[in-house]
């Protein structure tokens, strides 16, 4: 083959660093922006906060003031003099109580420090960060138990070792086989073992290192005072007729533990106060906190969608910074100030783009959802990705990315944006029903059920289709289990 050079004309798309900034802010949630943004102020000297044209004005303002002061600031020496010998005599004479600053005691210190020992200049063991708070652990409570107990080296290593082996409900989740493999030690015996694991489940909160729930209700009600008639007998539930208790069958009890059925239910009445996950209660998760993007309210009968203004700070760039560089020479110096100012206007660009798509799909979101809004969950219609797309004339991708992790705050509470899409069932009309109303439908249907004839799931799905809507019983089970709604026979109660 002849080797010859030809010139073509071709296109493709190339993903610059303006556009991959543009599409990262996109797909951020707000309190990831916000860290976005703060590292930006960090890191270039072109970006500040504030409104642009509230800079401008200020600038201008004080350099208004700043040439009127130098003007009247002109007086002859012998002026001066006294005006200087005045000033002093003045501050000699009288102090003001509040003398102004340009700092708060917060912006330097965030938390109290106690004074240290005059006694001792040295300083070297005391840890500043110790005095901030952290939420307290299943097993840091335990183990504050454990050390107020009088135990042996040994045992104390063994009970440790049982409250490292329990999650965050309050369960042992190690057999007595894998305590002694991670103990690793020949001497320790299997009845050591269980010896410790009961001194575990003696601390507070009862309950705590059970291996199943039926003996995290048993230690619950031993530990009991005598003032609760029911708790030898709930007790014996428990241990004898467990299998019953979930449908709480009065009848087969009575048979089983040979007592009336009047007493049956006060022990079973007993047993429903206690707490099956007795860890939840010391456990304290940090606090994972939900800012919304954009805000929803209905006036004059319209609905209204508004961005969060707290949610991203305003930018803009130096002005004092961006003169310098029309002074500046071809410098290193101006070279990096230059790059600072592209990069700070490309941020400001992309974050302007950012809020702009969030409030077009949003307020978008809300036209197609309005019956949502005003009749609940059962309001809800089916719509996806592509209609959002196809409406605002965007890629689906742009719109996947915008409804990652972005909240609105509405009348009917706080809630992501991918929570108005789902999938459609076809309606015995020839519409479509989402599958959010299919949910709160049977919601519905199983809150106003018998207790003592609770609706199957095939009951469910002909209620359903006497409303027209037609749901197999295999997507009724399906959408049951996702609202974490037991079966029928779980839910039926015969007392």
């Amino acid at each position: 083959m002849k080797q010859s050079i030809q010139l073509r004309l071709s296109q493709h798309l190339t993903m610059t660093p303006q556009l991959q900034q543009a599409i990262k802010l996109l797909q951020l949630s707000t309190l990831e922006l916000q860290k976005e943004i703060q590292e930006a102020l960090e890191t270039n000297l072109m970006l500040e906060e504030g409104d642009e044209n509230e800079r401008f004005a200020a600038s201008e303002r004080s350099d208004a003031r700043l040439d009127q002061s130098q003007a009247e600031a002109e007086p002859q020496h012998g002026e001066q003099d006294m005006a200087v010998d005045r000033e002093i005599r003045a501050e000699s004479n009288e102090m003001p109580n509040d003398l102004p600053v340009d700092t708060q005691w917060n912006d330097v210190f965030d938390s109290y420090l106690p004074p240290t020992s005059h006694g001792s200049d040295d300083n070297s063991d005391f840890d500043p960060f110790a005095q901030q708070s952290r939420p307290q652990s299943l097993q840091d409570h335990l183990a504050w138990q454990l050390n107020l107990s009088r135990l042996n080296e040994r045992d104390f290593m063994i009970a440790q070792t049982v409250i490292d082996s329990i999650d965050q409900a309050g369960y042992l989740r190690a057999d007595v086989d894998e305590l002694l493999a991670s103990i690793d030690n020949p001497d320790i015996s299997v009845e050591e073992i269980e010896t410790l694991i009961h001194r575990v489940q003696s601390l507070d909160p009862p309950g705590i290192g059970a291996r199943s729930i039926q003996e995290c209700l048993t230690i619950q009600l031993r530990q009991l005072s005598d003032q609760f008639p029911a708790r030898d007998l709930a007790v014996r539930v428990c241990v004898e007729g467990f299998e019953h208790l979930p449908r709480g069958d009065l009848g087969a009890l009575a048979r089983l533990l040979k007592e009336p059925e009047e007493r049956i239910a006060e022990a079973i009445a007993l047993i429903r106060q206690l707490n099956p996950k007795p860890g939840t209660l010391i456990e304290e998760a940090p606090p994972e906190y939900v800012v919304p993007d954009i805000f929803v309210r209905k006036g004059e009968g319209r609905w209204h969608v508004e961005l969060n203004p707290e949610s991203t700070p305003k930018l803009r760039v130096n002005a004092d910074y961006a003169q310098l560089i029309r002074r500046s020479d071809q410098s290193a110096d101006s070279t990096t100030l230059k790059s600072h100012l592209q990069e700070a206007r490309w941020f400001i660009k992309s974050l302007a783009s950012r809020n702009d798509t969030v409030l077009r799909v949003g307020s978008k979101i809300v036209e197609m959802q309005q019956d949502f809004f005003e009749l609940g969950d059962e309001g809800m219609r089916p719509m996806v990705l592509r209609d959002i797309a196809e409406a605002l004339e965007l890629h689906e991708s742009t719109v996947s990315r915008v409804t990652t992790q972005k909240y609105m705050h509405t009348p009917r509470g706080t809630f992501e944006f991918k929570y108005f899409f789902s999938s459609h069932v076809n309606t015995a009309s020839g519409g479509e029903c989402s599958s959010t109303a299919i949910r709160a439908l049977i919601r519905k249907l199983i809150s106003g059920e018998s207790a003592r004839k609770p609706l199957s799931d095939s009951k469910i799905a002909q209620e359903l289709a006497d409303q027209g809507i037609k749901v197999a019983r295999r997507t009724v089970a399906k959408y049951r289990e996702a609202m974490g709604i037991p079966p029928s026979n779980e839910r039926k109660r015969l007392a």
